[in-house]
């Protein structure tokens, strides 16, 4: 019989359970603007404690830039064992094309995203598009500041014209919204889930599917009975662990925080309601 969710303070609680950790960044380590009280040192404590640590993020962009990005928040290579992103399994699949669907893609490609994630595209050979008209698919890494984070309005004239050409998604980021500095915002799966609704042809990759994991554990080298991943999102972290069948900590203080609060009634709940048993929720991120 599945145990009940535990209701956590601290990692410390369950840190004897488990030696690999897959850690989630936005909304769990980072609200996109500085890590979260408490994250870095609890990093540095599963370090101390000889765990292995690889953080998993649905970051439209390669692994090194987000691990650079890591730096500039304090987070040292030496605090973790590597990282994987949804963007380095995206250039993955572009580069090998040993994947059916992608194969049939094409060279030439719509990016819909913002200059940011433009890294993405190093090293592959695309040619990138200004027009749905000129593209055989399009790229989807999510909204720009400059046309706006708040909806899909900005975006409808592009997805319908590419709905009405046929062409292929690529979702380079599953995370529907996100939360930075206090402010929630539309990511890369709110675009392609409208795109789908309509009847688009769209691939995502990332959390919750379960090939951006391969990598993550031939990271950690442990057994998976002994992984333990953390992260803010029911849908994509959680639904990930589950979906790969490893545990889950379901960090409470991120894109869920207005709904749930602390609430660890209301938290079991929502987890059941998916069809999710994640074997713990934490507030947040700390030792």
């Amino acid at each position: 019989m599945q145990a009940e969710m535990q209701t956590l303070t601290g990692l410390s609680a369950v840190a004897d359970q488990y030696d690999g950790y897959v850690i989630d960044l936005w909304g769990t380590v980072h609200d996109g603007v500085q890590p979260y009280l408490g994250a870095v040192a609890c990093l540095e404590a599963l370090r101390a404690a000889g765990k292995r640590v690889v953080m998993l993020s649905n970051a439209p962009r390669p692994a090194e830039v987000v691990c650079r990005q890591l730096e500039n928040f304090g987070i040292s290579r030496d605090l973790h064992d590597g990282v994987m992103t949804s963007g380095e399994e995206v250039r993955r699949l572009l580069r090998t094309r040993d994947d059916a669907w992608f194969a049939r893609l094409g060279e030439r490609v719509l990016h819909v995203g913002g200059t940011h994630d433009l890294g993405l595209y190093d090293g592959l050979d695309l040619e990138r598009v200004a027009s749905p008209a000129d593209a055989q698919f399009i790229l989807n890494t999510g909204p720009d500041a400059e046309r706006g984070t708040d909806s899909v309005e900005p975006y409808l004239p592009e997805l319908r014209a590419g709905l009405e050409r046929g062409l292929p998604m690529l979702c380079a980021n599953p995370d529907r919204v996100v939360v930075k500095g206090g402010r929630r915002m539309i990511c890369a799966g709110a675009l392609a889930s409208f795109y789908e609704q309509q009847g688009g042809d769209v691939r995502w990759v990332g959390k919750p599917y379960k090939d951006v994991y391969t990598p993550v554990f031939s990271m950690l080298s442990v057994p998976q009975d002994r992984i333990l991943a953390i992260g803010d999102a029911l849908e994509t972290d959680m639904s990930g662990a589950e979906a790969v069948g490893i545990a889950g900590a379901w960090i409470l203080g991120g894109i869920h925080q207005e709904m749930i609060g602390d609430n660890a009634e209301l938290a079991a709940q929502e987890a059941r309601a998916m069809g999710l048993r994640p074997v713990a929720t934490l507030p947040r991120l700390v030792w």
